[in-house]
């Protein structure tokens, strides 16, 4: 026996994708992001307090120094044209004499120049104030021969020479003969970086002030949005350790904010989950456990049943009649799950005599009974019809179960102060005080005074109290004269 070659499959390389790094959100906290923008606001203003503080000390520099070069120009031309010589007590001819006898009379401010000069000599020393005062900067005018031939060519009467040394401000008044060309002239010069040096010197203290009150408003700030943003935190906290085994966290509720109202609003919501999940957990508990039941009684019948076409028919009744029965129980248990929901009602405008009405005429096919309209209240109110028709046939049912042929049943309706008030009355057995509370509750029933325990499945009266909550009222029971029980829907008063 011969064995060919042995043949090998292709292997087929299978690439190992690998998980991509979930990226790493990055966030900046709320407290954090207050805080920038509360600083970033403050030091805007800040600066905006120093800029603005720094540009009126500069004006008003400008203003004095502007008020000054005219008040010393006013007066030397003032004398130039009404003074006279005080040697001869005529007018002035010679403008030598004119600019030496009004420097005589001057006395310079701090950081201000008076001085004169003569045609065809700028370069030379000037005519002087007698009583100058030593000026206190780098390169007084004076003392710059540049510098005075700019000012005395000029064709202006005021202006401002940038210098290295320093800036000036300088105002001239021309002197020269009647009909000539000027041959001399009145400066007055003025330093202002001594003043500008102050309005500089203001402003950085204003800054140094800003900075200082900007870490100041940073401490301030991180605690101040600390104690504002907490209950936030508490709510994110609370929010990150909810379950749903676990809904019983609540935020303390401190103040009357804004903060305030969130943890409110939020432990309301939390109160509105609690009750959904304990109606959904109701639900599968309750329906699990009546279901049960039926299911085993089913699947008991069919797993007996035999041959026999009578045994077989007797089989298929007692299904189909507890599977009708399971239908009710699911139907009332999804119609008490609604009941958490907030379109389980929907108001409109009725007309109470006539709602009253139908309900009486639609209970009265449900047994042989003596029927009785009480009494019916007049009125148009906001109330869910279906709804309130739904549970009054449910209390006349449950009348119904409760007595016997013959006996009395009454339905009527009334208002009452803001209240409206619909019932129904039977003359049964009543209930027992310690049953008063229980018959309420799903899958419970009375004891045996009631009467006969009936198909039921115990939710009929869960149902009703649901319906009068949804309404916001509640359903009471009451005594009834002579013997019974009287069931009462008590709901709020809405006119319309």
């Amino acid at each position: 026996m011969t064995t060919g070659p042995a043949t090998t499959e292709p292997t087929t390389t299978v690439p190992v994708t690998t998980a991509e790094p979930v990226p790493v959100r990055r966030w900046i906290t709320a407290r954090v992001r207050i805080l920038l923008w509360l600083l970033l606001v403050t030091a805007v203003a800040f600066a905006a307090v120093a800029m603005t503080t720094r540009s009126i000390l500069l004006r008003d520099v400008d203003n004095r120094v502007s008020r000054l070069l005219a008040q010393e120009t006013g007066e030397f031309a003032n004398l130039e044209n009404r003074g006279k010589d005080p040697e001869t007590g005529r007018p002035f001819t010679d403008p030598k004499r004119l600019l030496e006898v009004f420097l005589e009379r001057q006395y310079a401010d701090p950081d201000e120049e008076l001085i004169g000069l003569m045609e065809g000599r700028p370069d030379e020393d000037p005519i002087q104030l007698t009583q100058q005062r030593e000026i206190d900067v780098p390169r007084p005018l004076h003392n710059d021969r540049e510098a005075r031939r700019r000012i005395f060519e000029s064709p202006d009467s005021t202006g401002t020479l940038h210098r290295a040394s320093g800036e000036i401000r300088w105002a001239q008044v021309a002197v020269a003969r009647p009909g000539g060309e000027p041959e001399a002239a009145f400066v007055v010069a003025f330093h202002p970086g001594r003043e500008q040096a102050r309005a500089n010197e203001v402003f950085r203290i204003l800054l140094a002030i800003s900075g200082v009150a900007l870490v100041m408003t940073t401490g301030i700030g991180w605690v101040v949005a600390g104690r504002i943003l907490n209950p936030v935190r508490l709510v994110r906290t609370a929010a990150a350790q909810l379950t749903e085994q676990d809904l019983t966290q609540r935020i303390p509720v401190r103040g009357r904010d804004d903060v305030a109202a969130l943890a409110e609003t939020f432990n309301a919501m939390l109160d509105r989950l609690e009750r959904a999940f304990a109606a959904q957990r109701e639900f599968v508990d309750d329906a699990g456990h009546e279901l049960r039941t039926p299911i085993t009684i089913v699947r008991g019948h069919l797993e007996l049943m035999g041959d026999d076409p009578a045994e077989r028919e007797e089989t298929v009744r007692l299904v189909t009649d507890e599977l009708d029965r399971m239908s009710r129980i699911v139907e009332d248990l999804l119609l008490l799950a609604k009941a958490e929901r907030p379109d389980f009602v929907t108001p409109e405008p009725v007309q109470l005599a006539e709602l009253t009405a139908d309900v009486f005429v639609k209970a009265r096919t449900l047994g042989e009974r003596r029927w009785e309209l009480a009494e019916v209240a007049d009125g148009e109110v906001r109330l869910d019809p279906q709804r309130i028709t739904q549970a009054m046939v449910q209390l006349a049912q449950n009348a119904v179960q409760h007595t016997t042929p013959g006996q009395s049943i009454r339905i009527g309706s009334r208002l009452t102060g803001s209240r409206i008030e619909l019932y129904v009355a039977d003359s049964g057995p009543g209930v027992q005080p310690q049953d008063a509370e229980l018959v309420f509750e799903r899958f419970r029933r009375g004891t045996a005074r009631r009467g006969a325990r009936g198909s039921g499945a115990g939710l009929g009266l869960s149902i009703v109290r649901a319906i009068a909550e949804g309404h916001r009222g509640q359903v009471e029971l009451r005594d009834t004269e002579g013997g019974g029980a009287t069931f009462v829907l008590v709901l709020e008063e809405e006119r319309t």
